[in-house]
């Protein structure tokens, strides 16, 4: 029997491999991985908005809106680099810099003496100075907004024309035209009307800093008319408190932790899903391509209908495990190619597979999840006749299967282990799937242990029934499978078949 299993696997095996959609499939996510950092480094690449500020008043408002958005880019720039240097322990770069000190909001006090001290440039440089090999270079993000001085062609313009003339420009292909302008006007504060301008819809963030900086400016001129002078208004309207800023370094905070522990436990729970889908389809086409071409007389005249059904399953299996022996390759290849933040989730992202008992369980559930479900697909293609009267039987079982495990996947990265979470555990037909997903969260022993020796007895039942369907369906060919039908081959004994 064991002979006859081996050669229907190893024709099941050849059968997939001649087949282009499995080489196409196969190589799908190396090139995924080959031009995913290509395609992100040019999807991120925005430039930033160009600004043009008409201020009529004359009063410096211009100049202060300018400097608040270089501050706020200085205070990201701190933070990121602060980010940076705490995730690779590069303190020892220069110990009293604003960037080596994680537990504060960055301060105008702090940006000042960053600045001074060179900016970002002269950061880069002493980091350089001690960054391992292997450590990633600090790469600054581009600014936000860039300010660029008003066309003279909006100077003597007003109301509808400046508008008019603010849209021209907008519409024009020139690289330095402006994206946004701002229209202060020569009555300016006593009419604190701004006029803005945009060829988009302006960020939030835009016109709450540009909200602030007028607010400010107006209470300060305010405080100025009561008889307090305008050195002293300032420091009035700047005053602020320091505020001590305690976070968890990069990747250890709890919602971080989880995300980083469920990467491979979701990802094999995800993958699993798409190479059944995959291998199904086509264990699937080759039954009915067998059926169509009445190959399957010869084989029953060699074989039985259970070393036929052992062998597919086994074939299907052989042929999933290398594509996710490929992928799972082409993704450490990827890893290990890729420094910085990935290669340092590999790390904590493997913690929760370490263990030999669960390395176990992983090859357990994900054999045990292969064999359950592609023996459905098995059992669908001994009954149909045509591709077009199979995808009317798959359709339902796809849905039945998929939906549950994206909701399911989707509470597991919410980092819920509600009850829908616990039900699905313990359904066979989703246990491979959650005790895979739910590994990064933690499982308890005893449901591992429980929900594995469910799968199995579930197994062995669905082999015997879909066993008895696959043989009653190989044998009547030309019958449709009506649903009183099936249930009838599914108690059909074998010697009465």
């Amino acid at each position: 029997m064991m002979t006859n299993v081996l050669l229907v696997a190893r024709r099941e095996i050849r059968q997939i491999l001649a087949m282009k959609s499995f080489w196409l499939t196969l190589l799908i996510l190396p090139v995924a991985l080959a031009l995913g950092p290509l395609l992100g480094d040019n999807l991120s690449d925005e430039e930033p908005t160009r600004v043009a500020v008409v201020d009529r008043s004359q009063s410096g408002v211009a100049e202060a809106l300018e400097a608040r958005f270089a501050e706020d880019d200085d205070r990201n720039t701190l933070r990121n680099l602060s980010r940076h240097v705490q995730r690779y322990d590069l303190e020892s770069a220069d110990p009293d810099a604003p960037w080596s000190q994680h537990d504060r909001w960055y301060t105008a006090e702090d940006i000042a003496a960053f600045r001074e001290a060179g900016g970002v440039d002269a950061a880069i440089e002493k980091i350089e100075a001690v960054r391992p090999e292997g450590v990633p270079e600090f790469e600054p993000e581009e600014p936000l907004y860039t300010f660029q001085p008003a066309p003279a062609s909006l100077d003597a313009l007003e109301g509808e024309g400046f508008a008019e003339a603010a849209q021209e420009l907008f519409d024009s292909d020139a690289a330095d035209a402006p994206e946004v302008v701002l229209l202060i006007g020569e009555t300016y504060p006593a009419d604190p009307r701004i006029g803005l301008y945009s060829a988009n819809q302006p960020r939030s963030s835009f016109v709450t800093v540009l909200q602030e900086v007028l607010t400010g400016d107006l209470r300060t001129q305010l405080l100025a008319q009561r008889g307090i002078s305008g050195d002293e208004a300032r420091a009035i309207q700047s005053a602020a408190p320091a505020i001590a800023v305690t976070t968890p370094p990069p990747g250890d905070g709890a919602r971080e932790a989880l995300l980083v522990r469920s990467i491979v436990p979701l990802a094999l729970s995800y993958i699993l899903m798409m190479s059944l889908m995959l291998s199904g389809s086509w264990m699937l086409q080759g039954s009915v391509e067998e059926r169509s071409n009445k190959l399957l007389e010869s084989l029953l005249a060699c074989i039985r209908p259970e070393e036929l059904m052992y062998g597919k399953l086994l074939g299907g299996l052989s042929v999933g495990l290398l594509m996710i022996l490929v992928w799972a390759g082409c993704a450490g290849i990827a890893a290990y190619a890729t420094h910085g933040v990935i290669a340092d989730m590999i790390r904590p992202a493997l913690e929760p597979i370490s263990s030999p008992g669960i390395i176990l369980a992983i090859v357990y559930f994900f054999i045990a999840g292969y064999i359950g479900i592609s023996a459905i697909f098995v059992a669908i293609g001994a009954m149909v006749d045509s591709m077009s009267e199979a995808q009317g039987y798959l359709m339902p079982v796809l849905l039945a299967i998929l939906l549950p495990i994206t909701f399911l996947l989707q509470m597991i990265v919410a980092g819920k282990d509600g009850l829908m979470v616990q039900v699905l555990t313990w359904v066979p037909l989703w246990t491979p799937f959650a005790v895979l997903a739910r590994l990064g969260m933690g499982i308890e022993t005893w449901v591992l242990i429980g929900s594995g020796l469910l799968l199995a007895v579930a197994i062995a039942l669905e082999l015997v029934f879909l066993g008895r369907l696959f043989r009653a369906s190989l044998l009547s060919t030309g019958q449709k499978p009506t649903l009183k039908r099936v249930f009838e081959r599914l108690r059909a004994k074998p010697e009465s078949a």
